[in-house]
């Protein structure tokens, strides 16, 4: 950047000679000169008149800046992966290396000659390096990613150079120098890095103009894929955080503009009122992520009791909930409402050719790889060069010493007869030297020591020049063959420094949560029915529900209007209110059964639909919108049960019935605005309920996906089957335990389940399981006995374990012995159902066999035909869909309702 000098050298009130219009400049109105005060215009109209271009040296000192901080402090170099200081760090602590530690200050100090800033943030760029863990060996107190604890001053900790980073990161013969910003020194313009490190190690900046967010890859995953690049096949490559959590990478975008990675904490349900999170989202710490869940309680989106912080080398927060909170419920809502999970925007920018560019990680890796392909042939180019040289140094000494050329030297008195006579003796070797000989070989041979030449040994000579050639035919075997050389040198990286670098963050698809669904409805909700209020102020008037500040609100009126509105403290509906609740947008199994009257003196009709698709704060008409329409009756159905009513009319004219029963199962569901069946035409003077309904929707069906270890109903995974109301989910566990429970939708499953079913309480399970207290094997058959209880049905004892499970009728198992003294027993096949009778959930079975078992096995089960569920009758509700027409119907001379299916 200029010195802010040179404005005082200019006219005041004048511009430069570089006053010529920019189109780039426009926009930077009124720009303040810094000597004196006034402005610089382009002429000397009116500045309120004109608009002002920035002109001489401003319009190019933004550009300057923004390119200086671009380049030289923000943005990674595409060819090592380092920002500048970066850079200049690893290359003072190579110049300090003596293989000891030192103290990072003395580091600080070093860099600082080829660094034009301050101490501080060369110190903390020292750090973040360290924390990677890949090119920095450090001692002492360097601070805890996990807990956000920063690290101690540079005086009381030490670093090296790692052996991985004098591996990946040096190679002086091929690194291109440049002199520092004062000129002093040399520091290399970009290190000669053989490895992607920028993708190992992650980075961000911010720049003018631009930033850059580039995530951290796992470091074998990165060496495969660079393998795969040489070999010419596919890869792909995914984040890996060194805070470890669950990644959903599905909108990844290759790391670029646009892209999202969703990361949470892994979070597990210690016991029933305990969840314990073991690791955590990438950009969180331990810290800041208890500070969100406190925030969230106290906001009243979820409910904990107390939180413990246990974080030394792992991660271990236990969050304890109060009795009756959902455990299940409250992992969605830390997902929901906290830090537990969040999103993260990636940005590949780095600087090529001395420019800003946006790319892909995957374009990344490959120039990367074909770079650490060229460094390599470079240093073998060198090596090359250099055997070749000690061969022809080596060769020409042999001669020279053989040929006894020394003893003339005493008759040339000057170094160009020498010079010439030894070149004539060389003459009629020329042929056997790789290159030419020059006056610099010649001087090496003329400075040979006399004792050397005395005791040259000419057979231990030949031996060194063999094996000097031997060494050219390798490196000229690797020069030819360079794809494999390059693979073979990242397979030694991946043998060298790959162990203990597997992935630590989980790669799994997501399932999106919604906040309305596992929110903390701690407040409660009230409605006004005469006046039409709603509100959770309302304490006065009638409790509705609990209910959050997210949710939203449906409420009927006795008009035939509805409405959906969010939650609020006091909100005007309108007058006469029939029905309120909290509104769920996705429920399509809660029915509203209705009979309304058409207008003042109108037609009664009875209609069942069910409310999605709204916008709120608006009025939807139930009725046929005439004036004087009026709601005569009305229930809500969470689960699509159809009562029976009883209808009575006014005593009119003739009419002989004047009592009769309407069944709604009758009634097809239909959409909100269908018109509905014809009831009566005669006015009603009562309707009153006669019998609660049952459900008349199917049994809902429910899947399993195991991607993302949930239960739904939109035929992700795998088929469970058709649950009515009371029925159950079987879970068995590799640990023995078995529960049976309701299938929410929100429920989370334990990774070692192994059964998951829908239970058959008629239905036995069969367990072969070892016995480590008695040292047998035993097979157990046993019903489940008792319902939603967390229960084993094998002892605790720590070598028990549970080999096969089955929930078949009739299972077979096949038993493979170990070799006993050499003797090989046959298998055994065991039919299950005749080996045992089906006993308590407790007992302890029948002993299998004494022997030892090498394995078991699960055969196919035998045929068994399981007797059949007995089915509802279906009813027209069960059989329709949501928008189907309307029945034609008729009326009798008693105004009785009559359907007509022609």
């Amino acid at each position: 950047m200029k010195d802010e000098e040179e404005f005082d050298n200019l006219p005041e009130g004048e511009p430069s000679n570089e006053a010529s219009a920019d189109e780039n400049a426009e926009g930077f109105d009124d720009v303040i000169r810094p000597s004196t005060g006034s402005h610089f215009y382009e002429n000397d109209e009116n500045p309120d008149d004109t608009i002002t271009k920035v002109t001489g040296m401003y319009k190019d000192w933004f550009l300057d800046y923004a390119s200086y901080v671009i380049l030289e402090r923000a943005v990674p170099a595409i060819e090592d992966g380092f920002k500048p200081v970066q850079r200049r760090i690893m290359h003072s602590m190579k110049e300090l290396d003596d293989g000891r530690y030192n103290k990072v200050a003395n580091i600080v100090g070093h860099t600082m000659q080829y660094h034009p800033h301050g101490d501080a943030s060369i110190g903390d760029a020292i750090v973040q390096i360290g924390q990677k863990d890949l090119l920095i060996d450090m001692q002492g107190n360097w601070g805890n990613i996990l807990t956000g604890d920063g690290a101690a001053a540079s005086r009381y900790i030490e670093a090296r150079i790692s052996k991985l980073g004098q591996d990946i990161l040096y190679s002086p013969k091929v690194t291109n120098w440049q002199l520092s910003y004062d000129g002093r020194k040399n520091e290399p313009i970009h290190l000669p890095v053989k490895f992607p490190l920028l993708l190992a190690q992650g980075g961000e900046g911010i720049a003018v103009g631009l930033s850059t967010k580039i995530l951290p890859h796992n470091f074998n995953e990165l060496i495969d894929a660079s393998i795969k690049i040489l070999k010419g096949k596919p890869f792909a490559i995914f984040p890996d955080f060194p805070t470890a959590g669950i990644a959903d990478v599905s909108n990844y975008n290759d790391g670029m503009r646009g892209g999202r990675v969703r990361v949470r904490a892994k979070i597990s349900q210690l016991d029933k009122q305990t969840l314990v999170i073991n690791q955590i989202p990438f950009t969180t710490n331990t810290s800041s992520l208890i500070d969100s869940i406190l925030k969230a309680n106290e906001k009243g989106k979820i409910k904990v009791k107390k939180i413990e912080d246990n974080t030394a080398a792992e991660v271990e927060i236990l969050i304890h909930l109060p009795p009756g909170v959902s455990p299940d419920k409250t992992i969605d809502a830390l997902y929901a409402f906290t830090a537990c999970e969040t999103s993260i925007a990636p940005l590949g920018c780095v600087i090529v050719n001395n420019s800003p560019v946006f790319m892909g990680v995957s374009e990344m890796l490959r120039l990367s790889t074909e770079r650490s392909k060229d460094l390599l042939k470079r240093e073998l180019e060198i090596q090359l060069d250099e055997l070749e040289n000690k061969w022809h140094l080596s060769t020409l000494e042999k001669i020279f010493i053989r040929e006894e050329m020394y003893i003339d030297f005493k008759l040339y008195s000057d170094r160009e007869s020498l010079y010439a006579y030894l070149y004539k003796r060389f003459d009629k070797f020329k042929k056997d030297f790789v290159r030419e000989i020059n006056d610099d070989d010649l001087q090496k041979l003329t400075q040979i020591p006399m004792i050397r030449i005395t005791r040259f040994d000419s057979d231990k000579a030949d031996e060194g020049i063999a094996k000097l050639e031997a060494e050219m035919e390798q490196v000229k075997h690797d020069l030819a063959h360079l794809t494999d050389f390059a693979i073979a040198y990242f397979q030694n990286l991946k043998d060298k420094y790959g162990k203990g670098r597997e992935r630590q963050t989980e790669i799994r698809n997501f399932d999106t949560i919604e906040a309305t669904k596992v929110v903390l409805r701690n407040t409660k909700l009230y409605v006004n029915r005469e006046e039409g209020f709603i509100g959770t102020s309302l304490k006065r008037d009638e409790y509705i529900a609990d209910c959050s500040d997210i949710d939203d609100v449906i409420v009927f009126l006795r008009d035939g209007r509805m409405m959906v509105a969010k939650v609020d403290d006091k909100k005007f509906i309108g007058k006469d209110i029939i029905y309120a609740a909290v509104f769920d947008k996705n429920d399509k199994r809660t029915i509203y059964n209705m009979i309304y009257r058409d207008g003042k003196n109108g037609a009664a009709f009875i209609k069942r639909f069910n409310v999605s698709g709204i916008t709120r704060d608006k009025f939807y008409d139930l009725t046929q919108e005439k004036p004087g329409s009026m709601v005569l009756y009305f229930s809500a159905n969470p689960n699509g049960e159809a009562e029976t009513v009883t209808i009575l009319l006014r005593q009119v004219g003739s009419i002989k019935k004047l009592k009769w029963d309407v069944d709604f199962a009758e009634v097809m569901i239909k959409g909100r605005a269908s018109r509905g069946n014809t009831v009566s035409k005669y006015p009603i003077k009562k309707i009153e309920l006669k019998e609660k309904g049952i459900s008349t929707l199917r049994p809902r069906k429910v899947w399993f996906d195991d991607t993302v270890q949930r239960l739904n109903v939109d035929g992700r995974g795998e088929l469970l089957g058709e649950f009515k109301p009371n029925d159950r989910l079987l879970i068995i566990h590799q640990s023995g335990k078995i529960k049976t429970i309701i299938p929410e939708l929100t429920t989370h499953f334990d990774e070692d389940m192994i059964v998951l079913e829908k239970w058959i309480p008629t239905k036995p399970i069969s367990a072969i399981y070892y016995d480590g207290e008695k040292e047998r094997y035993f097979l157990k058959r046993f019903l489940v006995e008792t319902e939603g209880k967390d229960d084993s049905f094998i002892n605790d004892h720590p070598n028990t374990r549970l080999e096969i499970v089955s929930t078949d009728y009739r299972p077979v198992a096949e038993l493979v012995f170990a070799k006993n003294k050499g003797v090989q027993k046959e298998n055994l096949v065991v039919d299950m159902e005749a080996f045992i009778t089906v006993k308590g959930f407790k007992a302890l079975g029948n002993q299998l066999t004494t022997d030892k078992l090498k394995q078991i096995n699960l055969l196919e089960s035998l045929p068994y035909e399981a007797p059949e569920e007995a089915e509802p009758e279906e009813t027209m509700a069960a059989l329709d869909e949501i928008d189907a027409p309307d029945i034609p119907t008729e009326l009798d001379d008693d105004g009785q309702i009559t359907l007509s299916l022609e």
